[in-house]
Formats: C-alpha cells, sequence, structure tokens
C-alpha cells in the first residue's frame, strides 16, 4: 500500500483527490496521514468527503476513515464502471474539485457516463465552471474523450446551490504538446453578482477597465443573476488563443472592495499575457494528471506552483513517470512528463 503524508508539500486537498483518481486507475490501494495537514483547519472537509464518496461509488472502492474531520483514510479501489450519477457536496464546497476525482477515470472507463454535481460553481480556492469548461476541458478533449459540460444553476459561497452537468464519452488518452497559444482571437471581461448591491460589479467592470486599458470597449460586461442563486459575485478575465484559453477570476468576499479584486486580477491576466506560456498556473495543475496518464506530453506554464509540484510528487507514487520542469529563456517553465 502506498503511503502519503498529506503535510508535505501544498499539504491541501489535491492530494487526496489525485491520490483516489490515480488509485482507481491503476487499481493500487494507499494510505493518506495528516490529511491536509498544510491547511490551517486540517482534516477532510465536507467537499472531500464527497469527492471520496464519488470515487468510491463510481470505482466499487472502500475508504476507511470517512468523515469530516478525519485526518487519515486508507483507500482500496475496485473496478470504475461508468452511468449515470449523482453527487452533492451539501455546502458551498466546489462540485469542479469533485469532478476533478472522478474525470480521468471515467474518461478511461469502457462506458459513457453522465454527472450531476450539485454545490459550489463559484467559490474561493477553486477554478469557476467557466475555467473547467473552456480553458481544461478542451485540452482533455484533444487528448481523446470527448467530455462536455452545462451549467444548470450557479452556486456562489457560503450558500452552494449549484448545479453543472457533465457527459463523459471515453477513450485512449493520446500525447500531446501544449507549447504554443497559437493568435489571440479574443478578450473578454464579465462581472457577475447576485443578491447583492449591482454598482459592485460595476465599479470592479470600471476599474478593470483602467487596469486593461488595451482591451477593447466592448470585451467587458456586467450580468446580474437571479437573487435566489446568490448572494455572491465574481469577476473573470478571458483571453481566448487559438489553441488556449486562459481564465483569471477574482471572487467578492468581505474587506475586500471591487476595485482591489479587479486590480489584482487584472494584474494576473497581464502577467499571463506578458509570457510565452502556454497554461497559467491553474491550468498547469489540470494538465498534470491526464497527461502522466497518456504516458507522456508536455506543456509550458507561467511559473510552476506548489500545487503544481506536489501533484507531481504524487503522480511519481503511483506511475512510473517522471515530470520535469524547467525554466526557459524568456521566462517561462517547460513542463515534460517521461
Amino acid at each position: 500500500m502506498i503511503v502519503i503524508d498529506g503535510a508535505e508539500g501544498e499539504g491541501g486537498g489535491q492530494v487526496v483527490r489525485n491520490a483516489c483518481a490515480l488509485s482507481l486507475v491503476t487499481g493500487r490501494p494507499f494510505r493518506i496521514v495528516n490529511v491536509r495537514g498544510g491547511r490551517e483547519k486540517t482534516g477532510l472537509l465536507r467537499q472531500h468527503v464527497t469527492a471520496i464518496e464519488a470515487a468510491c461509488r463510481i470505482g466499487g472502492a472502500s475508504c476507511e476513515g470517512l468523515s469530516v474531520g478525519s485526518s487519515a483514510i486508507a483507500f482500496t479501489p475496485g473496478a470504475v464502471v461508468p452511468g449515470e450519477y449523482h453527487f452533492s457536496v451539501g455546502t458551498a464546497g466546489s462540485t469542479g474539485l469533485v469532478l476533478q476525482t472522478v474525470l480521468m477515470p471515467l474518461c478511461l472507463a469502457d462506458g459513457s457516463s453522465r454527472l450531476l454535481l450539485e454545490g459550489g460553481t463559484h467559490n474561493l480556492l477553486a477554478p469557476p465552471f467557466d475555467f473547467i469548461k473552456r480553458s481544461f476541458l478542451p485540452i482533455v478533449n484533444r487528448m481523446g474523450p470527448r467530455v462536455t459540460a452545462r451549467l444548470l444553476r450557479h452556486g456562489f459561497f457560503p450558500r452552494g446551490g449549484g448545479r453543472i452537468e457533465v457527459e463523459i464519452e471515453p477513450a485512449s488518452l493520446r500525447q500531446i504538446d501544449a507549447t504554443a497559444r497559437g493568435a489571440l482571437v479574443a478578450r473578454r471581461g464579465a462581472a457577475l453578482v447576485a443578491a447583492l448591491p449591482v454598482d459592485i460589479a460595476d465599479r470592479a467592470i470600471g476599474a478593470v477597465r483602467t487596469s486593461l486599458s488595451d482591451w477593447p470597449a466592448d470585451a467587458f460586461a456586467v450580468r446580474e443573476l437571479p437573487e435566489d442563486q446568490g448572494p455572491g459575485t465574481i469577476l473573470m478575465l478571458e483571453a481566448e488563443y487559438e489553441h488556449v484559453t486562459e481564465i483569471v477570476s477574482g471572487f467578492g468576499k468581505l474587506g475586500v472592495s471591487a476595485e482591489r479584486l479587479a486590480h489584482t486580477a487584472a494584474h494576473r491576466m497581464r502577467g499571463y499575457e506578458q509570457s510565452n506560456a502556454f497554461a497559467g498556473p491553474y491550468l498547469a495543475d489540470q494538465l498534470l494528471l491526464p497527461m502522466a496518464l497518456a504516458g507522456g506530453g508536455c506543456f509550458t506554464t507561467v511559473k510552476p506552483s506548489q500545487h503544481s509540484r506536489t501533484a507531481a510528487d504524487i503522480i511519481a507514487l503511483f506511475l512510473d513517470r517522471q515530470i520535469v520542469f524547467e525554466q526557459q529563456p524568456a521566462g517561462e517553465h517547460r513542463v515534460r512528463i517521461v
């Protein structure tokens, strides 16, 4: 059995999610001690429990120690069975992170699957639904599977209540070279607001217009959602290229002004646009697992995060793969799976 110290590296929930996915694909059991030992609030949260429960259901697996707050689990995989599944986090915990746990095993299954996921769709410390749909899944689809995602209802922290639907047509994963963005196609910015003053979104868009003054004047929009989908607000900046789309988001929270949120998001987007990298930091995190399961591949990214380096360490425990991070002369990093 593979034993993992959950406090090492970035010390968060990604260790749990990647371990479950890799265990289902390889058939290798694992045990994690010090679960989320690098976080202020250690142990499993509700969204992590739901992710593991989802892995158990699709993979006929068992998990000892599975409860909210648990600091140690032991996971024994079974055989992955495609089909229709419904998973509810029960809080504003991220539906996207639950999807991350089961996506690759179902992409390699022997039949199609349909998932209905309930919980948060636009919340802190997780990629928003728009990122999953327009940044990550198009790259997965280039590798062979056909995955489509549909947002049925927004879900913000702390209320949750969001719903997404995902359909998966599996296929063998093929290696790809993801190093060239291609030509710029479009730039877009949107501020969404629900059950909060629309002035918050207006101010965010006004500030980001100033920060990204070279973006087209008609690139920005404010969208007011139904009140029962809030309260919550998010700013999303999107740079679409021929071969990749980068989405930078900023979530509204108490104590952070709309202007500050906008300037931070604009700074991050400007850093990406000025680099030669294919993937931003969040997309880089997501690409490691499918590329490793494909047996190889490469991409460039702005700067490897601790998340990415920890994911590489977990992958190495389950697969005979080495992930190499190489800084390039222009500053970006080339990531190779060999």
